[in-house]
């Protein structure tokens, strides 16, 4: 018998397995693709994630793969153009965007090197239940087979926004929105080595460096624009840097599409029931949104250390271990609602004519401007945004 068994072995999976071996418990993380294994992803960390990393210890594994450090943000919108960068977190000053299967492989080593088991290509067919407490999981192999079953104190479920923990669970539904983009990205060799955001009607383009001299271009489209996009994805995805950032389309007719353009159009945005006797989810199992502010990997990180934290030492005993996870699923909802907020309002591809001018008036401030990026990397809290002098800024601009 296990304490632990943490099913999804990538970003917050990982993380949460090899905090808790680390903490002494017996931890068996199961994933259910061979690794290591890219997936869908917009790579970037922002500052408190890194800041996460050098206090796991794996901050100088991740350097190491050269993926570059982005300690400045270039933000354009309308005719004017926002730039700086966040507040460092923890000393951190710079943001990360290491290919997935580099960055995913790390944090599963550091897992085993604390002890953790893990058995990849291996899938979760089921729970096992006793008076409607999990008390562990039926594997298999992904071709067939197997139906193990593996018994814990606790089922962490970290396997993605399409939870098959979650499902067997079938846990709720807690807050739930429409999808409001599609994304498609591809990989493009010879363009500056700048993280950078573009921002027009209907369309937003990012552009994130990362490994071996290779920058995503990513663009996003409205949701009800899906079915006409995916039949020609590539030329979808060029049109919509044409028209949104046309330096940034020119850079790229000097340099080469590493490889064929990914995308999704399952942008789903809601908030999972988090806990419950036996189990708990984390990462985009228990919480997901729109991947427009990149954020998905840095809460994942968070929601790994929160989870870990609020169990403590108390996983062995069950009245303790039910308090614990009733704390971490108020604390998740708690700390990544505003984000969640802001992201939705992000993703409608039309921002409002005040927030235009609101942030025109912060292009004007380099103080400011880094207040707003570290607003959205998660150093300033959003509720903190709004201060004396960018209000007296705003009325500055109204006035003339």
């Amino acid at each position: 018998m296990y304490d632990v068994i943490v099913v999804g072995a990538r970003v917050a999976g990982a993380p949460a397995a090899m905090l808790l071996a680390r903490a002494g418990y017996r931890v068996l993380m199961l994933e259910r693709a061979r690794f290591p294994k890219d997936t869908l992803s917009t790579l970037y960390i922002h500052q408190p994630g890194v800041a996460q990393l050098n206090r796991w210890g794996v901050l100088p594994d991740v350097v190491s793969t050269g993926a570059p450090a982005l300690d400045k943000v270039r933000y354009t919108i309308d005719d004017f153009r926002l730039e700086g960068c966040s507040w460092p977190a923890d000393g951190i000053s710079a943001a990360y965007a290491p290919r997935r299967h580099l960055l995913d492989s790390i944090l599963v080593n550091a897992a085993v090197d604390a002890g953790v088991e893990f058995r990849d290509n291996c899938s979760v067919n089921d729970l096992v239940f006793e008076d409607d407490r999990v008390v562990g999981v039926r594997t298999g192999s992904v071709r067939g087979g197997g139906g193990d079953v593996e018994r814990a104190r606790l089922v962490i479920g970290a396997d993605g926004m399409r939870s098959t923990v979650a499902a067997k669970l079938q846990a709720p539904l807690v807050v739930e929105d429409p999808a409001f983009t599609c994304a498609y990205y591809s990989y493009w060799s010879d363009l500056p080595a700048e993280f950078r955001l573009f921002e027009a009607p209907g369309n937003w383009v990012g552009t994130v460096p990362t490994n071996d001299g290779a920058t995503l271009v990513a663009g996003y489209f409205p949701q009800s624009e899906f079915g006409n996009i995916r039949g020609d994805a590539l030329n979808a995805l060029l049109d919509c840097v044409a028209r949104t950032a046309p330096e940034v389309r020119e850079q790229m007719a000097g340099g080469r599409q590493l490889e064929r353009v990914h995308g999704t159009g399952d942008q789903r945005n809601f908030f999972r029931q988090a806990a419950g006797p036996g189990w708990a989810l984390i990462g985009d199992a228990g919480h997901h949104k729109d991947s427009i502010t990149a954020r998905g990997i840095t809460d994942g990180f968070f929601q790994s250390q929160l989870l870990v934290d609020c169990i403590g030492d108390g996983l062995q005993d069950p009245e303790r271990l039910q308090s614990a996870l009733e704390r971490f699923a108020v604390q998740r909802t708690e700390a990544l609602m505003p984000y969640y907020r802001s992201t939705l309002k992000t993703a409608r591809l039309a921002a409002p004519a005040h927030q235009v001018d609101m942030l025109r008036a912060i292009s004007t401030s380099p103080e400011i401007s880094d207040r707003y990026f570290s607003t959205m990397s998660g150093v300033c809290p959003v509720d903190e945004f709004l201060t004396p002098e960018l209000l007296e800024l705003m009325a500055e601009r109204v006035a003339a």
